[in-house]
This record gives C-alpha cells, sequence and structure tokens, in this order.
C-alpha cells in the first residue's frame, strides 16, 4: 500500500489532481501495482480525504497529546517519538498530528514502522495542498543510515 501512496504522491500535486478511483485503479494496474494493494491504498486515501474535511478551518491551538495504551502500542516508542519531534519543530500542528494518528492507526498491526509514519505524514501534507520545508522533506525522505553528518 504505502508503494502505491508513494507513487501518487510523486505523481499527482495534489489528491484533486487524481484522476476518478475508476480510471486511477485502472492507471495503477498498468503501472504494476496488486489489486489488493490498490484496493487498500484508495480505502485509506478515502480515509484521509474524510479527515481533510473534518480539519479543514481547524484552528492550531497549543495542545498536549496524551496517548492511551492502545495508541502506544499500536504506534511504538520510535513513531510517537517523531510526531513529538515534528510537532516541538513547529511543523506539525495539532489538527495535522490527530490527521497522522488518525490514518497510522488505520494501519492494521503494529507498531507502525517509521518509515511507514514518514509517508503517512508526507500523505497528511498533500491532502491539505501543503508542502513541507525543504528540511521536512529531507527529514522525511532521507533514511538515517545514509545521511551525511557535515
Amino acid at each position: 500500500m504505502f508503494d502505491v501512496l508513494v507513487y501518487l504522491y510523486e505523481t499527482y500535486w495534489r489528491p484533486d489532481a487524481c484522476p476518478d478511483h475508476a480510471q486511477l485503479t485502472r492507471k495503477l494496474a498498468s503501472v504494476g501495482f496488486e489489486t489488493d494493494e490498490i484496493r487498500e491504498a484508495l480505502s485509506w486515501l478515502d480515509g484521509l480525504a474524510a479527515a481533510a474535511e473534518s480539519h479543514v478551518g481547524t484552528q492550531g491551538a497549543q495542545s498536549l497529546r496524551v496517548y492511551s495504551p492502545a495508541e502506544q502500542e499500536h504506534l511504538g516508542e520510535a513513531s510517537i517519538g517523531f510526531i513529538s519531534f515534528l510537532e516541538s519543530a513547529g511543523v506539525l500542528p495539532p489538527p495535522m498530528r490527530e490527521m497522522v494518528i488518525d490514518r497510522a492507526s488505520a494501519i492494521p498491526g503494529g507498531p507502525v514502522d517509521l518509515e511507514d509514519l514518514k509517508i503517512i505524514v508526507l500523505m497528511v501534507f498533500w491532502s491539505l495542498g501543503e508542502e513541507p520545508d525543504a528540511l521536512i522533506l529531507d527529514e522525511l525522505f532521507v533514511d538515517e543510515d545514509e545521511r551525511l553528518i557535515h
């Protein structure tokens, strides 16, 4: 599913640039994605669109997020730490944080892999028509093992 999401992010600038589900399904299948993978991704994107609509106009007031034990188990320590890092850096306001948590919670299994969480964060920005700044994009795309320390 995450490969489909990355493909959509790289291919379409905004969600409204995507064709309807039927046409998009055909296009994704012609590129080589499996039917189940496409169906999962499109269902996940429908949930993302619903979350984006419900957060439109929500103020970015400061808030403290307390994770339930179930959320802690599902998200995992690394993912919660990364969400906290983005919040403290001022790039993930509370409404977007809640969208990230909602969409991460929609992923079966757990804990959520950090690389998968980064894709979720990227897709939340994408769904709202926002582009994270260059440093955050670097954080989302570059694997820690591949980073050069200057």
